[in-house]
Parts: structure tokens; sequence; C-alpha cells
């Protein structure tokens, strides 16, 4: 469970939501004390919302913030192996002068790719799952006072956050992989 809930993106988002209102009040009224207390706030919500962002990917894992550590879906991993072997066929086709396998290479890269990203929209869709069931479930918890449950949803939140983090992670990834080649000169 997350004993820490600094690392929450609403939390984040409502703190610098409040912080601006402050520092514009400040402004207003001529209030430096006030606008400093908001620029304060703002800060402190730009920290949270990275501690919430924080994820370290490793292949086939996913670590975030809260302590959860969750493991990807197997269509990511094997994809992933498709990918580079169908990559080392293509190149081995290419060497030796086999359109065939250059192709079944191709091709298999291409099947691996899909696999991959497959397996990344499992995990994205089944973390905000896990998210909001996990925020509903320790909600109700608490109002029933049931602390083991509510212990549990939030687990269960934090794992959904970590595992949704990691394929926004690796999706990212490959987003910005993908530009950066395009934007190489021909």
């Amino acid at each position: 469970m997350s004993a820490n809930d600094n690392t929450s993106t609403l939390k984040s988002t409502i703190d610098a939501v409040t912080g601006a209102a402050q520092n514009a009040l400040g402004s207003i009224t001529g209030s430096t004390a006030d606008q400093s207390k908001g620029e304060a706030k703002q800060h402190k919500a730009d920290a949270e919302y990275n501690a919430s962002q924080a994820t370290a990917k490793i292949p086939g894992f996913t670590a975030s913030s809260s302590g959860a550590v969750t493991k990807d879906d197997p269509d990511r991993t094997a994809g992933k192996y498709n990918q580079t072997m169908g990559s080392a066929k293509e190149a081995l086709g290419g060497l030796v002068g086999s359109e065939g396998l250059k192709t079944a290479g191709r091709n298999q890269n291409q099947e691996g790719q899909n696999q991959e990203a497959k397996g990344q929209v499992n995990d994205y869709v089944s973390g905000i799952g896990d998210r909001v069931t996990g925020t509903f479930g320790a909600a109700v918890a608490g109002v029933t006072g049931n602390q083991k449950a509510q212990s549990d949803y939030q687990d269960q939140h934090d794992a959904g956050k970590t595992q949704q983090r990691g394929a926004e992670h690796d999706i990212k990834k490959k987003a910005d992989a993908e530009y950066d080649a395009s934007q190489r000169p021909v």
C-alpha cells in the first residue's frame, strides 16, 4: 500500500489549481505573501506530479514510486522477441541474398510489433481498470471502516497505476523513436 499520497496525479492537479488561484489573488490584492504561497504550492504540485509519473522500466517489469512492481503482459515480451528474430532474419537474408528469408524476417518483425502493441493495450486497459476499482473500493472500505479492505484496494490501485505507467512509458518511447527516425535526413 502507498503510505504516501503525495504521488497522486489528482492531488498535484488540485494543488496546481489552488496555487494558481492563490497567486492570482495575491496579484490582484497586492499581497506578496499570497503570491509567494501560491507559487510555492504550484512548485509543490509540479514535484507531486513528477513523482506520480515516476516509473522504472526494466525488461518485463515496471516499478513505480508507490513501491508496486508489475509484470508486463506476455504479448509484450513475445512481441519484442519476434521483432528481434525478424530483424535478424531480415539482415541475414540481405547478407546471403535470400529474398524469401528477408521477407519472412520483415513479416515476423511486423507481427512482433503488432503483438507488442496488443500487450501494451492490454496492460494499459487493465491498469486503468485496477486503478478505478482500487479507488472506489478503497473509498467504500474507508467509509465502512474496513481498514484491511482499504489497504488491499489501495494496493490494487497502486499496481494498476504502475501497470498503466509502464505501458505509457513503452508507448511514448516507441513514438519518440519513430518521430526521431522521421526527422533524420534520408
